[in-house]
């Protein structure tokens, strides 16, 4: 494949227009020594940027492991999505089955519940807060029930979006998260499981910040502590527990613009999994930011389209924009790109790869990004693709004057 490299551009001042991406970058200056990301004392944990994806700080994430009830996780993320298409409504009512009865579920005895009982009716409402902040593991069945008719067809539909969300090291055997054989996931999965709830289901992720719940004369707090935290602007996510699993803990936080994600995983005790979270994403926040120095619907740079009903396609980064890099860095952050092939020729659909963009921080790649057309360019009249042929070949003569 030809590759058609391009000068770096310096992306200091992009905040104030994109006009200003072609400034000559200044001169490189030394980046501050970062300290070393804490020491953590659990089995695995991750520390991710949400808006790019930028892993942190790492320990053992990508091993399987027992997730509990961060499960539910994703029985949230199913329900959100089935909210969010219409197939069910928070006010549906929902006839409680014996099978999420704990009282006649050994599997269910001594495990966090909602106090369901056989022939109850419950909102789906307070069947998902019953999920989310009470952790019910009855209210997780009720719930999946309902939503797929089966607890079976449900772990499917959470197998299902795992797969598209590429959660490759993630399997469901429960819609509940009690210790099963076969089922595992890692903090890598479960921080873009979390990355992509926020993302897809936002009313759906909102429940997860509320601090407790009532049902049935029943008060339960949310067991996720980090909401009253008073160092952190924490607004979920959920935590799991199980003999198996140790204490297991997946929390958000935002400061500013900027949302960390945590995942921490088999820690010794509950108050471990709290600490240990709170002190990677504190660590986070002190010395790292998040900037979109190439917005959504900017334009990063235009180049010469073949054979269209326009003559330049409008390049840039799409969604993708954003980018995290140590506190202060900004000014020394530069752009390249490079396209996949020597020439663009129409057509050109929105959002089409046609090369990569290169971010580097004191002439060091820290992030690449695709570089898509923004615009969509149609292929051109017959005559205007005729002239473009002749052009075309004059330029691979004699360069770019005849462009």
């Amino acid at each position: 494949m030809a590759l058609m490299m391009h000068d770096a551009f310096s992306l200091r001042g992009l905040a104030a227009g994109c006009a200003l991406l072609f400034l000559v970058a200044p001169a490189v200056q030394a980046a501050e020594q970062l300290p070393d990301a804490p020491s953590i004392d659990a089995r695995a944990w991750i520390l991710m940027d949400y808006a790019s994806g930028k892993v942190l700080s790492e320990g053992n994430a990508d091993e399987k492991l027992d997730p509990a009830s961060l499960t539910k996780i994703m029985t949230s993320y199913v329900v959100g999505q089935a909210i969010k298409a219409g197939k069910i409504k928070l006010t549906d009512m929902v006839t409680v089955g014996r099978d999420a009865w704990a009282t006649g579920n050994p599997a269910l005895r001594g495990s966090s519940v909602m106090f369901l009982k056989p022939g109850m009716q419950v909102s789906v409402e307070d069947l998902n807060k019953g999920v989310i902040i009470q952790s019910g593991n009855d209210a997780s069945i009720a719930i999946a029930d309902y939503v797929a008719g089966s607890q079976d067809a449900f772990v499917s539909l959470m197998n299902g979006y795992a797969k598209k969300m590429g959660l490759t090291n993630t399997t469901f055997m429960t819609v509940h998260g009690l210790d099963a054989p076969g089922q595992f996931s890692t903090a890598r999965d479960m921080a873009l499981l979390t990355k992509a709830m926020i993302h897809d289901v936002p009313e759906e992720y909102a429940v997860h910040k509320e601090k407790e719940f009532t049902f049935n004369k029943i008060r339960q707090p949310n067991r996720n502590r980090l909401l009253w935290s008073t160092n952190l602007n924490a607004d979920g996510v959920k935590t799991g527990t199980t003999a198996g699993a140790g204490y297991n803990l997946v929390s958000s936080a935002t400061q500013g613009d900027m949302r960390l994600i945590a995942v921490v995983l088999g820690t010794k005790t509950d108050r471990i999994r709290f600490n240990e979270s709170e002190k990677l994403l504190t660590w986070g926040f002190r010395f790292y930011e998040t900037v979109t120095p190439i917005k959504p619907d900017a334009t990063f740079v235009t180049q010469r389209v073949w054979f269209g009903d326009s003559s330049e396609a409008k390049l840039g980064a799409g969604e993708a924009g954003s980018i995290t890099l140590p506190k202060g860095q900004l000014k020394n952050l530069k752009a390249s790109y490079t396209l996949n092939q020597p020439q663009l020729t129409a057509p050109l659909e929105k959002g089409q790869v046609v090369g990569t963009i290169d971010f580097k921080l004191n002439d060091k790649t820290i992030e690449q990004r695709p570089l898509i057309v923004m615009e969509p360019v149609k292929e051109g009249g017959f005559f205007s693709r005729m002239i473009d042929f002749v052009l075309m070949k004059l330029h691979g003569w004699f360069g770019s004057w005849f462009s």
